[in-house]
């Protein structure tokens, strides 16, 4: 299933019903593309939510059963990446009329480090359209890449991103 804007905030106001207090939400991935209007839509939904608001929204979640995939992380962990403590601070408030949910989009260089771990032909894609859209460059990449904890082989990160800083820059 593909999920735009529209799917995505009409998801989001389900669970925002469902809250009994304010929350932060960060989308990653694909969901953050989306939400940023770097792609037009996700096949599946992403986040990273702080650890205070994490259970709040995973009842939230269960409770609405959405019907399509929605991954859920820990504090800046996105699949087998751990973001350093700045990535709320650096992400970007995607502006919506839910009451209990302050949505946030991870930083596009943030998007791009937790991409290059599994950099799939559709995370080159997204690295593609990321540093385009909002014209990151190498050095910032470099500079967050070496900031990330990394639970895979160090080496395949290593050269991920020596192949998408070859590749794009």
């Amino acid at each position: 299933m593909s999920l735009d804007n529209t799917k995505l905030l009409d998801f989001l106001g389900e669970i925002d019903k469902e809250l009994e207090r304010k929350i932060v939400v960060v989308a990653a991935g694909g969901t953050a593309m989306t939400l940023l209007k770097t792609k037009s839509s996700t096949i599946d939904v992403d986040f990273t939510i702080p650890g205070k608001y994490f259970d709040d929204f995973k009842h939230a979640k269960d409770t609405v059963q959405p019907g399509f995939k929605v991954d859920l992380f820990h504090d800046g962990i996105v699949y087998i990446n751990m973001l350093p403590e700045d990535y709320l601070k650096r992400s970007k408030l995607i502006k919506t009329r839910l009451k209990n949910i302050e949505l946030r989009a991870l930083h596009p260089v943030d998007i791009i480090v937790t991409k290059i771990s599994r950099f799939d032909g559709r995370d080159e894609q997204d690295i593609k359209a990321c540093i385009k859209k909002f014209a990151i460059k190498k050095d910032k990449i470099v500079k967050r890449a070496k900031q990330m904890g990394y639970a895979g082989n160090d080496d395949v990160f290593r050269i991920n991103t020596q192949t998408v800083l070859k590749k794009f820059f």
